[in-house]
């Protein structure tokens, strides 16, 4: 009540038409009242003020008008009626409320500018900031916007979308959580083979079905890495007493057990019928799968014991980082050589930590990718032709595995201490592009599928998580069906 009280008081001082009873005495009758001592004024009657006043005896109107320069007047006072004053006042409410375009008043001022201009002034401002844009007039044409629409694309490139969750997750009780072991492989056939202290679980990751491949002898030997060939049928098994097995996945069969290294196996690599192990001792064995004396060549330059092994695509290099904190590149195998020396093409110290992650690029076969431990924690890129190192990055965080992942050309790393999680980076400008973080304990190693959509990591909290980040968008994915029926096509024909 008191705000309606308020306006309603507002509203009276604003009417000036009627007299103001608690009003000051105005300056010409101050003046009248001081010049004669005969003028009198009274509450709502006008004062007779003399003609030799200084101020005149009526407020000027219409037809009379008062200069400066005239004696007796000093100013111009207009008379404002109460209609100008309901009209202003109407103004004021008004002035902050939005505009209306069917009001009858918006309608007459656009009329009156049309028929005063020619157009509306509001349609021909220089810059119009609000609102669509203004249309051409009619027949005219931009030959620069038809070329360019004409040579560009109109689509728009879509976003992929990335899920922070995994896709599945798989229990891997009894996992050894020992940083120098490869103990996760997935092979061609969709198979995820899985070393779970001395047992090796296969996962058919098409159907779902778990299956036991083997177990050892005895209780305190362990498996300490795994390897599948490259038509993904046999699976090379390293372990902690010096041996490498070979079993047939298809009929669940040991083929063989070979004998050579003095200490565990920790990792493995295939190159066609040549299997690659390397021993904590430090040393890197070939073995010719295909002959009774299988050991043919032995590597010497690491120091300490090698954790990370991995043969090129196109079988040209191997390459190994050890607990020394350096990475050797190989030579390939000669056919037919039987020497037990070797020169290496390369060997590389600048990682101050050890060297188990590795990972050959797919789509250039002369950039390698290696990680470094906790007490280095960077990715480095090496140039194998030149020997140089192209680009590296900190990571803030220990390095167990790296993968390349070709459906997007980006680089996958595995990480322990401290974050624990999975980054994918854009290669080759190394910048991340995202984190998948769900391990409860360091990620000891990475395994892409074979359609490269899915990457499988395992950790120390006995987990493995299946990452579908690198699934193709489905037009891009027909397309490559079509590309690759066509070469089948035609590799069969020339057979």
């Amino acid at each position: 009540m008191a705000q309606f009280g308020f306006e309603n008081d507002i509203q009276s001082l604003l009417k000036l038409d009627m007299p103001i009873t608690n009003a000051p005495m105005a300056r010409w009758q101050r003046k009248a009242s001081a010049s004669t001592s005969s003028a009198t004024l009274s509450p709502g009657k006008s004062a007779n003020i003399s003609t030799t006043a200084k101020t005149p005896s009526k407020t000027p109107g219409k037809n009379k008008k008062c200069t400066p320069s005239k004696v007796g007047c000093d100013r111009f006072i207009p008379i404002r009626n109460g209609k100008q004053m309901d009209v202003a006042s109407f103004l004021l409410s008004k002035e902050n409320e939005p505009l209306d375009a069917n009001n009858p008043i918006v309608e007459n001022q656009k009329a009156w500018s049309v028929t005063l201009n020619g157009y509306d002034i509001e349609e021909a401002k220089i810059l119009h900031l609000g609102g669509k844009p203004l249309n051409a007039p009619e027949g005219y044409q931009n030959n620069l916007k038809v070329l360019y629409s004409q040579g560009t694309p109109s689509s728009v490139k879509k976003t992929r979308y990335i899920s922070s969750i995994p896709d599945r997750i798989l229990d891997a009780p009894e996992l050894r959580n020992d940083f120098y072991l490869n103990l996760l492989d997935w092979s061609s056939r969709n198979l995820l083979a899985v070393a779970l202290h001395n047992n090796v679980y296969l996962w058919d990751a098409t159907r779902g079905d778990i299956t036991l491949l083997m177990k050892l002898d005895r209780e305190e030997d362990y498996i300490s890495s795994v390897s599948w060939t490259k038509e993904g049928n046999y699976l090379a098994i390293g372990t902690s007493d010096g041996k490498v097995q070979l079993w047939d996945v298809e009929n669940q069969k040991r083929l063989r057990s070979m004998n050579s290294h003095t200490a565990r196996v920790g990792s493995l690599s295939w190159n066609d019928y040549i299997l690659s192990s390397a021993s904590r001792s430090g040393h890197i064995h070939h073995h010719d799968v295909r002959v009774a004396d299988h050991h043919i060549y032995t590597l010497s330059g690491h120091s300490q014991e090698v954790c990370g092994l991995k043969w090129s695509p196109d079988g040209r290099y191997l390459a190994s980082g050890g607990n020394d904190n350096t990475v050797y590149v190989w030579p390939g195998m000669m056919e037919g050589s039987m020497s037990n020396e070797s020169q290496s093409l390369h060997c590389w110290s600048e990682h101050q930590g050890a060297v188990k992650a590795l990972a050959w690029c797919p789509w250039q076969p002369n950039i390698l990718a290696s990680g470094g431990g906790t007490s280095d924690r960077h990715i480095r890129i090496w140039n194998v032709n030149s020997g140089s190192c192209i680009s590296s990055v900190d990571t803030q965080s220990q390095i167990s595995s790296l993968v390349f992942a070709p459906n997007y050309k980006e680089l996958v790393s595995g990480h322990g201490y401290a974050h624990n999680n999975v980054v994918i980076w854009r290669y080759p400008s190394l910048t991340k592009v995202a984190e998948l973080a769900g391990h409860e304990d360091r990620v000891l190693n990475l395994a892409l599928c074979p359609d490269g959509s899915t990457v499988a990591t395992v950790a120390g909290d006995e987990t493995v998580r299946l990452w579908k980040s690198f699934e193709l968008d489905p037009i891009k994915k027909k397309t490559e069906r079509m590309v690759k029926s066509t070469s089948s096509v035609i590799h069969q024909s020339i057979r």
